[in-house]
């Protein structure tokens, strides 16, 4: 009867769950797994049913269950599934000691480890060996916390022999960081001729005076003589002596070493013959990377802005680093050059093209102590002209000439033979024209014609034909508009319509030959400098609201979004700039 009445129940509960819809109860008990690792970790200490034994390479014995081991190990799961080792009653792990297999082993009963400075140096290789990654992790972190001048050589070698990629990384990461820090010390003095010629080669190594690269091989290989002065050689390929100083130069010359081994005296004369070359030839290419200043410190480029000051004569120029927020005086033009063009070849020879004359002056950022030179003027005198660089030409493209009267003409300004020719005139003439590089041609963007008319159209050179083409025109006609590239689109930016000032901006795809229109600036801006960096559009100053004159707005094509920034500058106007390699000692 109690059975029956049981059995009624429970149909009747299984009834009213039913007509309730109850949904079903996914339930985790967090700490299950935590008591299982306990239970399990009480029976190894207990000795019950284990089925593993390790002899450590001191002999001594360490126990463990085979699942669990196998759960948390290759190394393990690799052991056990060999028969022979599997029925063996001990097996001998001799790359290790029971003090570090007892904590490893440990670890994968508990998941904790304690890493330490007394353990690190054998718990990072011995947990390679058992192919725990989360021991290996914690082994790396600890390391890098710890790197300073005086373990980060020993470190690398750690890294280096137990083929650690991650911590061998931060460890020449470091080095190369405070490399002149390290070369202080001894420590250097052990290295492989091999690894101390893979460090000075770097190019971001953080070396402002590179005699301070060749004074640390020569106490390298003085350290032992004997063993090292044949390898001489292959370090001093690596010293970049034309950027020397020509006075520290010729105590180099002096240096016994160097006069004893023929393939070293070439490397000095190479660096002579750079300075002679620069004494008569201001603008000098470099043809090999000793010849190259090293780049370091952060963001390896940097903006040269071109500012004009209510109180100052010169072109006001700074270097300006946006990653940072962080600015600095650059080498300023006796003259104002407001109405003159930029332009940039191998993103540290910066040219100022005209305005109101035919002069051009070149600086040379890569130099220590840089300074704007005069180069050869121009065929025709421009204000207001565009520039645009395509390889190691300079193109000047229409502007006013000295009568005041706008010009189609365009000349191209060779610089391996530094020489101005005329190429072929645009179809109209154009002043305050904006100039983009896109796909090795030249666009030539709105502008001035006529008898002060504002244009929409906009026109390619094709330097292989030397001709010129037209393309779709924009939406709005611009007359000092800033023109910028970035990643393979071109954009038109601000400028004045005939009637007012504009903030709109347009975008020229050359895959289907339109304009469309992005995003509007936050402010109205007449004749602004342009640059692209990091994947970001600058747009720098121009002429329209004074308040605004020492703001940057910044352009994110991933999100069409404009962001506003103030360098807060008094009296200062911003109104060009280019992107350059970080200049050596430049706000690093």
């Amino acid at each position: 009867m109690d059975t029956i009445q049981a059995s009624s129940w429970e149909n009747n509960l299984k009834e009213v769950l039913k007509s309730n819809e109850c949904e079903p109860a996914h339930l985790r008990n967090n700490s299950h797994s935590v008591r299982i690792l306990e239970d399990l970790q009480s029976l190894r200490k207990n000795e019950v049913l284990c089925d593993a034994r390790f002899e450590a390479d001191d002999g001594k014995i360490v126990i463990g269950h085979k699942n669990v081991l196998i759960a948390a190990s290759p190394y393990f799961r690799a052991m056990f599934s060999n028969f022979d080792e599997s029925n063996k009653d001990i097996i001998s792990i001799r790359e290790l000691n029971s003090t570090t297999l007892q904590l490893l082993v440990d670890y994968i009963y508990t998941g904790e480890i304690m890493v330490t400075q007394e353990n690190v140096q054998v718990l990072l290789p011995a947990s390679n060996v058992l192919q725990l990654d989360f021991v290996n992790r914690a082994c790396v972190e600890f390391l890098q916390k710890q790197l300073d001048v005086l373990n980060c050589i020993d470190i690398k070698k750690l890294a280096d022999l137990h083929n650690c990629t991650e911590l061998m990384s931060s460890s020449e990461a470091y080095i190369k960081q405070n490399f002149l820090e390290v070369i202080k010390g001894d420590e250097y003095l052990s290295l492989s001729c091999e690894d101390l010629g893979n460090l000075i080669s770097c190019n971001d190594l953080a070396v402002p005076f590179e005699e301070k690269v060749f004074h640390c091989v020569i106490k390298w290989v003085k350290h032992d003589l004997d063993q090292r002065k044949n390898v001489l050689p292959q370090l001093m390929e690596h010293v970049r002596l034309p950027l020397l100083r020509p006075d520290i130069l010729d105590n180099v010359v002096e240096e016994p070493l160097l006069n004893n081994c023929p393939k070293c005296r070439d490397y000095v004369f190479e660096a002579m013959r750079f300075h002679l070359k620069k004494s008569v030839q201001q603008f000098t290419m470099p043809k090999t990377i000793s010849c190259k200043p090293r780049q370091f410190g952060g963001s390896q480029k940097v903006i040269l802005m071109f500012n004009q000051s209510d109180t100052f004569p010169k072109c006001y120029t700074e270097w300006y680093d946006p990653v940072k927020n962080l600015r600095e005086n650059a080498p300023g033009i006796n003259d104002c050059r407001r109405s003159a063009g930029l332009g940039i070849i191998r993103n540290k020879f910066v040219f100022s093209v005209g305005g109101k004359s035919k002069s051009v002056f070149m600086l040379d950022v890569s130099l220590k102590s840089p300074s704007w030179v005069q180069m050869v003027n121009m065929l025709v005198s421009r204000d207001w002209l565009g520039v645009g660089v395509l390889g190691d030409f300079i193109y000047a493209v229409g502007g006013r000439d000295g009568y005041r009267n706008t010009v189609d003409s365009v000349e191209v300004f060779d610089v391996n033979i530094q020489k101005w020719k005329m190429v072929s005139s645009m179809s109209i003439e154009r002043s305050s024209v904006g100039v983009g590089v896109l796909n090795n041609h030249l666009y030539a963007v709105g502008g001035i014609y006529g008898r002060g008319y504002s244009s929409k159209s906009v026109e390619y050179y094709d330097p292989t034909l030397d001709t010129w083409a037209p393309v779709a025109e924009m939406s709005v006609c611009r007359q000092g508009a800033g023109v910028g590239v970035l990643d393979g689109l071109m954009y038109a930016i601000g400028g004045f319509d005939g009637l007012e000032i504009l903030k709109s901006v347009e975008v020229y795809r050359p895959s289907d030959g339109v304009w469309s229109s992005v995003a509007d600036m936050e402010i109205r801006r007449l004749r602004p400098g342009i640059v692209a960096l990091n994947g970001l559009l600058y747009v720098m100053g121009g002429e329209y609201d004074k308040s605004m004159k020492d703001t940057i707005e910044i352009y994110n094509p991933n999100t069409n979004t404009w962001t506003m920034e103030r360098l807060s500058r008094n009296g200062v106007r911003i109104y060009g700039g280019v992107v350059v390699d970080r200049p050596p000692n430049c706000i690093n």
